[in-house]
């Protein structure tokens, strides 16, 4: 059974995208970001769908153009998962986004020009109850602070950042949450560091263009744990060049890890060797694909013999342990009459699954919406 994280959560202010609450220990939310183009709506609301059933609670959407923001009118009218909208440079495309609904603004105000045109978005941000994400990237830090720097470094981002917080300060708009990503681990993680130190704001995580699924999921993992493990952060994005809905996998399968937020299935299994009873690995990915839609908090051993299997089962909502041509199953940590055949393992426990998630559904009201509302 998921034992409570020990991590001591970092204060943070609350703000809200669309009904997801964001800091102030409100749970951590996972968002991802589509990589259709914003102009094809029905390959992005589909992409922003697929997103929404492995269990986003946020996702972004880049808006380049006004043709992007004119689609993103019509995609937001078919989704109900809260959007941000990805701007860059043309405050004129963050208010028409903001008359079309968006639920967040990821811009940077000192790079949109004139005042007048940074104050026309903040007034429209707060006339509708929009927050504002400040976005740095170590890649793409303004070309005076890399001069002065000479490279990125935790100073040069938390500086740019800075600059961009004052601005809303200087406003009176204290809605937004702010990100430091860059694409190496300790240039984040310190950067995060710092600027915690510095704002009492949500911070949103990333270790941007981490790479591939494989390589981009450790670095992911390794930065956002770190981070994460010593209460920095309210929202992430795994950032994966990959399919988008990998990266909320990910993102989850970090925080389950960390006792932090439970969602889905914990599969607890083993690595096999010569005394497997069974093939586990291929028994692990069925399911695992499954049973995607399955976002009930639970853990699920599969063992492949009798050595670990019952020690790990008797620690798991339902435990399967390995034995010669039958395995023994385990549920609330005691042993079952009924034994499964190795044979047809995955359906079996397909079955016990989805039984046991909907006993857990009705018994506790648990809760598997995206985020507590």
């Amino acid at each position: 059974m998921q034992q409570e994280s020990p991590i001591k959560r970092r204060r943070s202010t609350r703000i809200y995208v669309g009904d997801v609450p964001i800091g102030d220990g409100a749970p951590i939310t996972v968002q991802s970001m589509t990589n259709t183009r914003t102009t094809d709506v029905e390959a992005t609301v589909q992409q922003i769908k697929s997103l929404e059933k492995v269990g986003a609670d946020l996702v972004r959407v880049s808006v380049p153009t006004m043709d992007a923001a004119e689609a993103f009118k019509l995609i937001k009218q078919q989704v109900s998962i809260p959007l941000i909208a990805d701007i860059h440079f043309d405050y004129r495309i963050a208010l028409k986004v903001a008359e079309y609904g968006v639920d967040c603004l990821r811009i940077n105000p000192g790079n949109i020009g004139r005042e007048d045109r940074i104050q026309a978005v903040v007034d429209c941000a707060r006339d509708k109850n929009i927050p504002i994400r400040i976005g740095v990237n170590g890649g793409s830090l303004e070309k005076d602070i890399q001069q002065k720097y000479g490279e990125p470094t935790p100073q040069a981002l938390v500086e740019s950042a800075m600059r961009h917080v004052d601005i809303l300060d200087k406003m009176n708009f204290d809605q937004f949450k702010v990100s430091v990503k860059a694409s190496d681990v300790f240039l984040a993680v310190d950067s995060y560091r710092l600027l915690a130190k510095q704002i009492d704001q949500p911070l949103h995580l990333g270790i941007t263009e981490a790479g591939g699924a494989r390589a981009g999921a450790v670095k992911s993992a390794i930065g956002l744990g770190l981070l994460l493990s010593e209460g920095i952060g309210d929202t992430l994005r795994v950032s994966l060049a990959a399919d988008p809905v990998e990266e909320i996998k990910v993102g989850f399968d970090i925080l389950k890890s960390l006792r932090i937020r439970s969602r889905g299935i914990n599969f607890i299994a083993c690595p096999t060797c010569s005394r497997q009873e069974f093939d586990v690995i291929g028994t692990v990915n069925e399911l695992e694909q499954r049973l995607e839609d399955v976002l009930t908090p639970m853990d699920v051993s599969i063992i492949g013999c009798v050595v670990n299997g019952p020690g790990e089962a008797e620690a798991s909502q339902l435990g399967l342990a390995g034995g010669n041509k039958k395995s023994a199953f385990y549920e609330d940590g005691k042993r079952q009459k009924e034994r499964f055949d190795n044979h047809d393992l995955v359906n079996q426990l397909e079955a016990k699954i989805r039984a046991k998630a909907s006993i857990l559904d009705e018994s506790n009201r648990i809760d598997v919406t995206p985020v507590d509302k």
